[in-house]
């Protein structure tokens, strides 16, 4: 079948995404946007949100629940699996499964840098579901430098299962069975008025997802499955 959506507005996307490249690859597949007019650009760890809201960057691809005042964040493009990060020498390296209840005897990672607070419980939960403490004592100011305190010591990092494409061969990421997926999604900047060529390509986003197998994109590495029935953007929020 033809491809019959509008061509893009002219001018460049710049589109922000965390940890794997992967699933930035798959939005702008979704999207329909030619490859050469989408600009791709890892954004910080400490600072998730400083390049858009510099005018840096466009839009952002976010997982978990953002609620940031300037911010507007669109329908869900699909679900990703938690997943722990850990070394191939940790005592629970050759699990093919773990629940975040034991994972709660190993020590994991502090919120870094200007990382939303609230944001970070949702990565790495100060509490599991069943009370127990998670101790976050260790600090990282990027994710490699996160993999090197994971290589020297039995720490752990609770995360995503997409961070598995960007382990080195001496770290392993293993699914996480107990806590829910997040879900993906865009965010752009609501304080000030939304580029066509931004607005088209949140949309044409959008419809990609509507239009999948399934309801949705699949996002990352160990994607859970789509959210059917999700919202779509408010570009004029």
């Amino acid at each position: 079948m033809s491809d019959t959506r509008p061509s893009p507005p002219a001018g460049l996307v710049r589109l922000g995404y965390p940890s794997s490249v992967r699933t930035a690859h798959e939005v702008v597949a979704a999207s329909g946007f030619p490859p050469d007019g989408v600009r791709l650009a890892p954004y910080d760890l400490n600072d998730p949100f400083a390049a858009l809201r510099g005018g840096e960057l466009d839009v952002l691809i976010v997982k978990f629940e953002p609620r940031e005042a300037d911010l507007a964040v669109g329908g869900i493009l699909g679900l990703e699996a938690r997943a722990a990060v850990l070394a191939a020498t940790h005592p629970l390296a050759e699990r093919t499964s773990l629940s975040i209840e034991e994972l709660a005897d190993h020590d994991g990672f502090a919120c870094p840098g200007s990382f939303p607070g609230y944001l970070w419980d949702m990565i790495v939960p100060p509490r599991t579901p069943g009370g127990r403490v998670f101790h976050r004592r260790h600090h990282a100011a990027s994710i490699a430098e996160m993999m090197g305190v994971l290589l020297s010591h039995d720490a752990v990092h609770i995360s995503v299962a997409s961070l598995a494409d960007m382990a080195p061969p001496a770290v392993r990421v293993i699914r996480i069975h107990d806590l829910p997926p997040t879900p993906v999604r865009l965010a752009w900047r609501k304080d000030i008025g939304v580029p066509d060529r931004v607005a088209a390509f949140v949309r044409a986003v959008e419809a990609g997802r509507r239009g999948a197998p399934g309801g949705a994109v699949t996002v990352g590495a160990g994607a859970a499955g789509p959210l059917h029935g999700a919202r779509g953007p408010d570009l004029g929020a």
